[in-house]
């Protein structure tokens, strides 16, 4: 996705536990999150803008995050079908030669279709969502099990909302484009 801002990067996975803290909303957990990875590899990198994010998704009380399995993924899917889920993506821009931290949440909602059983198990046999918020990969074929989608960044439901983080970068004197 950074591709597409025309900005030369590399990829680190930093070791951070993506466990949730009894009373916390999504909202603050996807923040507390893309800032614990930022900050765990500007240990590493000190002289870099370092881009963080973290997603989950909500359906009524319901917190879903990544199925890591078929099973939880068909059990997410069916729980979905025909309702309406809001993603959180916490977006965090570090810049780890000065310190400053840049951190936000972009929302996105989408409204899922009825789907049969035998289209979850096409799609989940096809796709493999299972390290995606919600078994939810809206880059691919998980867009023909939407209804309709509504947000200010459509990236957002990528895990990384491009037009907020050009923005951050703007602040940080980046010339984007």
């Amino acid at each position: 996705m950074l591709q597409r801002l025309n900005l030369p990067f590399e990829t680190i996975s930093p070791d951070v536990d993506e466990s949730a803290v009894q009373g916390e909303s999504a909202l603050d957990q996807v923040q507390r999150l893309a800032l614990a990875k930022a900050r765990k590899v500007a240990q590493q990198e000190s002289q870099s803008w370092i881009i963080a994010s973290d997603q989950l998704a909500i359906c009524g009380q319901t917190v879903y995050g990544k199925p890591g399995r078929h099973e939880q993924a068909v059990t997410q899917l069916r729980q979905m079908r025909g309702e309406t889920l809001f993603f959180h993506t916490g977006l965090c821009l570090l810049n780890s030669s000065t310190g400053v931290e840049q951190l936000d949440c972009v929302d996105y909602q989408i409204k899922f279709r009825k789907y049969s059983e035998e289209e979850i198990e096409r799609y989940l046999n096809l796709e493999k969502p299972y390290n995606c918020a919600a078994s939810f990969k809206s880059e691919r074929l998980g867009i023909a099990l939407v209804e309709s989608m509504q947000g200010p960044d459509p990236s957002a439901l990528v895990g990384l909302p491009l037009i907020r983080l050009s923005a951050m970068l703007r602040l940080e004197g980046l010339l984007i484009p």
